[in-house]
């Protein structure tokens, strides 16, 4: 497959104050862009070329860095934007919100976990919610990597590399990951995912 940089689904300004108009011009007109070009670029005359994204990812971990890091980017950061929306958070659709309790306690904690999972993971990468064995965990990986290629299915990844943050936040990573916990995450989206990653689970 050929990989594209898709539109936003909202206006570029449509984040703030959580996250700036100039972030997104950079993170998703340019950063995305590149991911987008560069695996285009990186899949040419490979066997991977003619796959889906997924095998694409899955095929490429540990074998081909050029293509899965930018194929990595690219699938993470299609999911990145459509897991956010203007005044996100609040309430979580029931069967997820269900979930979360019975495997991880309590919204709250879910919560907590994720943005120290963020908080703590060294240098650039993403904390994630995922399906793992039946069950929602909380997990972070390193540069372009996904719950995908460590036997999970990603329902909620949030971007912990400068460029999601630094124009907005500088070094709070933390205040940054709030934010995004409480303020921008499009719940129903991940709702979808959840359901998609627990058929035949």
């Amino acid at each position: 497959m050929t990989f594209k940089l898709p539109d936003l689904p909202y206006p570029h300004d449509a984040l703030a104050p959580y996250m700036s108009k100039e972030t997104l011009e950079y993170h998703h007109d340019k950063h995305h862009l590149a991911y987008v070009n560069n695996g285009n670029n990186a899949l040419k005359g490979t066997d991977l070329e003619g796959k889906s994204l997924e095998e694409i990812v899955k095929g490429s971990f540990g074998k081909n860095p050029a293509i899965f890091n930018n194929a990595g980017q690219h699938y993470n950061h299609l999911h990145f934007w459509k897991w956010m929306k203007p005044n996100g958070g609040g309430k979580i659709p029931g069967e997820l919100e269900k979930k979360i309790v019975a495997d991880l306690g309590s919204v709250d904690k879910m919560k907590e976990e994720f943005i120290q999972a963020g908080t703590t993971q060294f240098g650039s990468g993403w904390a994630w919610l995922a399906v793992k064995d039946g069950k929602i965990v909380v997990t972070k990986t390193a540069n372009g990597e996904s719950p995908l290629v460590h036997g999970g299915k990603p329902i909620l990844g949030c971007d912990v590399w400068e460029h999601s943050y630094y124009i907005d936040y500088r070094n709070r990573r933390p205040d940054y990951l709030k934010a995004f916990v409480e303020n921008l995450v499009n719940w129903e989206y991940v709702a979808e995912m959840y359901a998609e990653a627990s058929k035949g689970a």
